[in-house]
């Protein structure tokens, strides 16, 4: 006799009570701690969390906002508490971003004649200062900076910028764990990833630990070394906004300077 094959069973949605739940042990917070970093009681979190209480749209925001949990996870909250998404991703260019334009090229013009580059969540290269153009230049390397430049690309696949840096392999390492990191809830970036030579990850002698990683790149002016620091925009309220970073590649020693200030210098005089 056959018997009928059962029908698949769907996994049913998670609650937003115990998605917060969830977020909140993630984040290693007791109730009480959640509770004074929101403003929202311990009594009603404890109730929102077990799903007595229903938690309004404001109180959601407190408390997603008090975990630091990333926007579009946000969303998948309100919308698994019955409320339409909260947070947009406005394209960069529209209108309602001016403000958020401006600073950028204030910041990107203020870091010359060191380089400086806005990324964005696949580690797309946004917008870069001229600097970042006259080091590829320095190196030989026929980049358009406005023709959809990767970093992590260009950082990993034969022939771009990771073949001019000295420790290349501790460089590539800490790019991809940091892009391995944030492919976790990012499956552009996963599938990206996919596609992309994995680094050897060099060993470690503790012996020889420095406070911080430097960039090193070997050029025709000898070797040049940078310092590596991210700017990210503060309370951001849109996820194109929150997924936004600036790295700047400071000159780390005094001859590094000398050479990118030269450069810098010289395309100003250059005519055109």
């Amino acid at each position: 006799m056959n018997m009928p094959l059962p029908f698949p069973r769907s996994t049913p949605p998670v609650a937003a009570g115990e998605q917060l739940r969830q977020l909140r042990r993630q984040a290693q917070l007791s109730q009480l701690d959640l509770s004074l970093l929101s403003g929202v009681s311990q009594r009603h979190l404890s109730c929102i969390e077990t799903g007595r209480a229903q938690a309004s749209p404001g109180t959601l925001h407190n408390l997603l906002m008090a975990l630091q949990v990333p926007l579009e996870q946000c969303n998948a909250v309100f919308l698994a508490a019955g409320y339409a998404p909260r947070y947009q991703a406005t394209p960069l260019a529209s209108a309602a971003m001016d403000a958020v334009r401006g600073a950028l090229d204030h910041l990107l013009h203020a870091n010359n004649p060191a380089p400086a580059i806005v990324l964005g969540s696949n580690w797309e290269v946004v917008a870069a200062n001229a600097s970042t153009a006259l080091l590829f230049d320095l190196l030989d390397l026929p980049v358009d900076m406005s023709s959809g430049l990767n970093l992590l690309v260009t950082l990993l696949e034969p022939g771009g910028l990771g073949d001019h840096l000295l420790n290349a392999e501790e460089i590539r390492a800490v790019a991809w764990q940091r892009a391995s990191r944030e492919a976790l809830g990012n499956p552009v970036l996963a599938s990206l990833l996919a596609q992309l030579p994995p680094p050897a990850h060099p060993a470690v002698d503790a012996s020889e630990l420095t406070p911080l990683v430097l960039t090193r790149i070997g050029s025709a002016h000898g070797e040049l070394h940078f310092l590596s620091t991210f700017t990210t925009f503060g309370m951001p309220q849109d996820i194109t906004l929150a997924s936004l970073r600036i790295e700047h590649l400071i000159p780390a020693d005094s001859r590094t300077w000398q050479v990118m200030r030269s450069a810098f210098e010289a395309s100003i005089r250059k005519p055109r």
